[in-house]
């Protein structure tokens, strides 16, 4: 452990406060500086009309991760969020009008493929199990739970990089499932994950089941109060270990000695302004945007700046009238036809999907808080391309939006709203997401691992990156484990 430090955290997202639970467990002395009113960054909420309404991610897998936050800040997490599974885990929906739940527990699960199936295909999910329980194991420990400097680092833990390629793990990821499974919607099912990554079934490596692992085999949990809970929960406990929150606080500029060092950071502009002092900031923002609105004369690397960034979504969020179906889940996965044509039209020829995908989640069906007596709030998103594709959201939006609600109400939900917040790529930009995706960077081999780009930048000394723009990735989990990384490097700029 390295001296103690002033260190100001620009961003009470997810990154922002697990890394300030951990640097205050290292005793340093910690300002988390937000320019909203509110904690969660992307993993915010509406209140409105009596509907509480999550804008961010729908899905928390991993709680231990979050858990592991709470304790580095002295705290018990079930003191501050209740955090409950979700069963089933998911409904798919296919086009071919069948029903899959996704259930938690490998034993409920197996039934329930048995049922959806055959038993040649419940006992294929037996050892896809066990694939994805060692495939996890020997990532986590080796690559995703570690602060990476070199691609040689992925070649000392040799062993954990023998036993991944063993198992297939560098090989494309539908083709990993379909070793498993024959039935076409369970590959399905089992790989539509990779979305998280930015990538295609196809074109992701199967490495990238680790994501399934998350959910499917350890389980898809949601807090009391709603997604956002995560965050307000975290907050209060950095708080009460001694962390200063500033709400409503923009950082104009990051602030540099003449050397280029650390000063800290400015918040405002003109006579106002504020100069926060510190030895060492992390940066919780986009990294791309960092670079370019915080930082200015320092170039943002190739990677961030030219590298291929995953698809953005449509989201419609809303309280409405009514209740939704009775075989409605918390999650909803509703399959288009035309799989991997649906892929080629969003990635690689930057189109709307021709017979769209959509993620229906319904929060208010497992926490009646949500939403008033008779009423649903209900967060549906449609998978598009990111601002590099061919749309013209200032032109389409209407239309794609028009097109999304009529399919929402041909399949049984209701759809009269109350009060709405629709978010498009346009927003998503405007909200500081580079290229107006909310999923970063995509998870390319060569931008993954060593060839994302980095959590800290020599050029700045003291300057540390946590979130989905850097190590180790996309995702609740993976943003939580990056603000123990950058926490880490904090702590490593202080020993020098």
């Amino acid at each position: 452990m390295g001296k103690q430090l002033r260190v100001v955290v620009i961003g009470a997202g997810l990154g922002g406060l697990s890394a300030a639970a951990h640097l205050s467990k290292a005793g340093n002395d910690v300002t988390i500086v937000e320019r909203e009113a509110i904690p969660g960054g992307r993993a915010g909420m509406i209140r409105s009309h009596g509907f509480s309404l999550d804008n961010g991610p729908t899905v928390l897998t991993m709680p231990d991760l979050l858990e592991e936050a709470f304790i580095a800040a002295g705290a018990n997490m079930a003191d501050h969020v209740t955090i409950k599974p979700v069963d089933p885990m998911y409904r798919a929906c296919y086009a071919d009008g069948s029903t899959l739940f996704v259930r938690h527990g490998r034993e409920a699960m197996t039934e329930e493929i048995r049922r959806f199936a055959n038993a040649k295909e419940a006992e294929a999910f037996g050892r896809f199990s066990d694939w994805l329980e060692q495939l996890y194991n020997a990532e986590m420990r080796s690559y995703i739970d570690t602060n990476i400097n070199s691609p040689l680092d992925l070649i000392k833990p040799w062993r954990d990089g023998l036993a991944i390629l063993k198992m297939g793990g560098f090989g494309k990821l539908d083709k990993k499932v379909a070793s498993f499974f024959d039935d076409q919607r369970l590959q399905q099912i089992f790989s539509f994950q990779s979305m998280y990554a930015g990538l295609a079934p196809y074109e992701a490596l199967a490495i990238y089941a680790v994501i399934t692992y998350m959910d499917s085999v350890q389980g898809v949990f949601v807090p009391e109060g709603g997604m956002h809970q995560m965050a307000a929960g975290l907050a209060e406990a950095v708080e009460q270990a001694g962390v200063t929150i500033r709400y409503s606080s923009p950082v104009s500029h990051i602030v540099r000695h003449s050397n280029g060092t650390i000063r800290g950071v400015r918040l405002g502009t003109g006579e106002g302004s504020e100069l926060v002092e510190a030895d060492a900031v992390v940066c919780n923002p986009d990294l791309p945007v960092a670079y370019r609105e915080l930082l200015g004369d320092v170039e943002a690397p190739k990677k961030a700046r030219n590298g291929k960034y995953s698809p953005s979504c449509l989201l419609w969020i809303a309280g409405v009238n009514g209740l939704p179906p009775d075989d409605a889940s918390h999650h909803n996965i509703h399959f288009g036809q035309d799989w991997d044509g649906s892929f080629k039209a969003l990635i690689e020829d930057g189109v709307r999907m021709p017979d769209p995908s959509i993620l229906v989640t319904l929060h208010s069906l497992d926490d009646a808080s949500l939403a008033p007596d008779g009423c649903s709030s209900i967060y549906v998103l449609e998978p598009t391309p990111n601002l590099s594709g061919k749309i013209d959201w200032s032109r389409e939006r209407d239309r794609i939006m028009g097109s999304l609600r009529k399919k929402v109400t041909s399949l049984g939900y209701p759809t009269e709203v109350v009060v709405e917040e629709i978010y498009d790529p346009q927003d998503w930009e405007r909200m500081g997401m580079e290229q107006g995706t909310p999923f970063a960077l995509a998870h390319t081999f060569f931008q993954t691992g060593p060839f994302r780009p980095n959590n800290v930048d020599k050029r700045v000394p003291g300057l540390v990156f946590t979130g989905s723009s850097t190590l180790p990735g996309v995702g609740v989990p993976m943003v939580l484990v990056s603000g123990k990384l950058a926490a880490e490097r904090v702590d490593e700029f202080g020993a020098r």
